[in-house]
């Protein structure tokens, strides 16, 4: 899957699993989605490598929209638009 990376997308919920180990950053996110309306923006920040396949894998089986991520010094930003229902 090709990264699309982005700048300045403003998300209705931040969830952050920045120092967590995995796999929180997806339990975190799925636990966090389902509380979200469809359409709304979930941010999720993470210092974990592996998300960058796993976030984006996620959405992908899930049905959920992947928008892109934003790198920092420190960590990532993943934002994923609930879809469904």
């Amino acid at each position: 899957m090709n990264l699309r990376f982005v700048e300045g997308i403003k998300a209705d919920v931040t969830a952050d699993v920045v120092y967590m180990m995995c796999p929180m950053h997806l339990l975190k996110l799925e636990e966090t989605l389902k509380g979200l309306d469809r359409g709304q923006i979930l941010e999720i920040m993470t210092d974990y490598d592996g998300a960058l396949d796993d976030i984006p894998g996620w959405c992908l089986r899930t049905g959920n929209e992947f928008l892109g991520v934003e790198e920092s010094e420190d960590y990532y930003k993943f934002f994923v638009r609930k879809k469904g229902r």
